[in-house]
């Protein structure tokens, strides 16, 4: 017989911050509901995200690496995409992440309900389920309903020349040519696997630069890198209009220009799924579509919090996780610091790769820091030579003070990070970081060196 409760925590939606929150919950004793619509669990990240885009950019490394195996002295022709293959390879990838999930949350004994869920209360949730309407009651809702692609006024996404990052994920061909509008983590990852696969690319951006919330010597380096690789891109430009032609669409920016291309990718960001979960009606207070939140996701009612892309902090999965795990321990009657958002790693895997912590220097000044910085150029660096990769390590610190932003850019550094937030986070000084033994060779030694050079004491760096 299903189980309506009372549950101590109802969590309506299965993405990363709601299976997180669910997961720390029935850690902690609580006895846990988890609603999800789609029939896997897991979210966009899983299912539409995270998981599967990073499975098409490593696909895209190989196949660059097989065409440039004679670089390193190797053998080996390039003989197309099989997409097929591409796409069976993405789907067992994320398959078996989602059986592996599910097997855990089973283990938890978290009650699963599959179907659509909407506040009906403060306290409970109506769900339609395939056998009809249930009524779940919880001391406490969690509300973790995600977001979806975004378009632009005038700007319908049919799903066959104007598509979404959805759609792009299920493509069963490579594109000739490809318009992608917005050149953030989403439009910047395709242009990089459409290249890689063959296509050709062209990126419009509204804003001056491509991953315009990173440091801007970060999103120059990437610029530079997509040129050679061939990737067009618009910037400082905005689009004014589309229209289906014989051979695909036809796109015109406002100051006039037009470009043809097979597809038009709509990367503009993604905007939260909040309309329809009856938030109004339960007095959950809401801002652009946003739920509002304090600084430990508690919503304008007091037995509802809100966590993941459903509040306006960072569309990470990595946050999701960390807000999740906050409010479960918030609802145990722990209690777990706020989450200091400026620390949390960000990563873009294109070919080559972005990765930051901490803060840019442009806001480090806005916020009164005098600064002083630092950056490593990866030429200098002997596992980059050997990856034929280029790009660079910027570290940002406080003039006699703590480091206050790590800016990476080249193959891998996003693994590099993960020292970087622990620098940023444990607010170190570049000196003690300068004490430290980076492994040889390794990127990871870019790291040391670029703190060696902010402690006054540089080693492998000209002047």
């Amino acid at each position: 017989m299903a189980n309506n409760g009372p549950f101590d925590i109802v969590v309506l939606g299965a993405g990363s911050g709601g299976y997180a929150c669910a997961l720390r919950a029935a850690e902690l004793g609580k006895s846990v509901a988890l609603i999800e619509r789609d029939e896997s669990l897991g979210g966009t990240c899983l299912n539409r995200g995270c998981i599967p885009t990073k499975a098409l950019l490593h696909a895209a490394e190989v196949a660059d690496q097989s065409r440039e195996a004679a670089k390193f002295g190797v053998k080996a022709t390039f003989e197309g995409i099989d997409v097929a293959g591409v796409n069976a390879y993405k789907d067992k990838v994320v398959s078996t992440t989602v059986k592996g999930l599910t097997g855990l949350i089973k283990s938890r004994g978290i009650e699963v309900v599959h179907g659509t869920g909407r506040l009906a209360g403060p306290t409970a949730v109506e769900v339609e389920t395939a056998e009809g309407t249930r009524r779940i009651e919880g001391g406490h809702i969690v509300l973790g309903t995600g977001s979806a692609p975004k378009s632009l006024p005038g700007l319908e996404i049919d799903g066959e020349r104007v598509i979404s990052s959805d759609h792009a994920l299920r493509l069963e061909h490579v594109p000739g040519s490809v318009v992608i509008l917005g050149g953030g983590v989403i439009g910047v990852e395709f242009a990089s696997v459409w290249r890689s696969f063959g296509a050709d690319v062209t990126i419009v951006e509204a804003l001056p630069h491509l991953l315009p919330l990173e440091e801007e010597s970060s999103s120059k380096r990437l610029e530079r890198a997509f040129r050679k690789r061939g990737i067009r891109f618009e910037l400082g430009t905005r689009f004014q209009s589309a229209k289906t032609t014989q051979g695909g669409i036809s796109v015109t920016l406002e100051d006039g220009k037009t470009i043809d291309a097979e597809l038009l990718l709509v990367a503009v960001g993604r905007g939260p799924v909040s309309d329809g979960i009856g938030l109004a009606e339960a007095g959950v207070e809401t801002e652009r579509g946003f739920v509002k939140v304090d600084e430990y996701c508690r919503t304008s009612v007091p037995t509802i919090s809100a966590v993941g892309d459903l509040i306006p902090t960072p569309q990470l999965a990595h946050v999701g996780f960390a807000e999740g795990i906050l409010v479960a321990e918030r609802l145990s009657g722990l209690t777990p610091p706020p989450i200091d958002y400026d620390g949390v790693p960000r990563i873009t895997y294109s070919d080559p790769e972005v990765a930051s912590v901490g803060i840019t220097s442009a806001v480090a000044r806005e916020r009164g820091y005098e600064i002083k910085e630092v950056t490593y150029d990866l030429a200098g660096n002997p596992k980059s030579k050997i990856l034929g990769t280029q790009g660079e390590v910027k570290v940002i610190a406080a003039v006699d003070g703590p480091v206050l932003g790590l800016h990476m850019v080249g193959a891998r550094v996003g693994e590099l990070i993960a020292e970087g937030q622990l620098i940023y986070n444990w607010e170190a000084l570049p000196g003690e970081v300068a004490q430290l033994i980076h492994p040889h060779p390794t990127q990871s030694e870019a790291v040391g060196e670029a703190h060696l050079a902010l402690a006054g004491k540089p080693l492998h760096v000209h002047g």
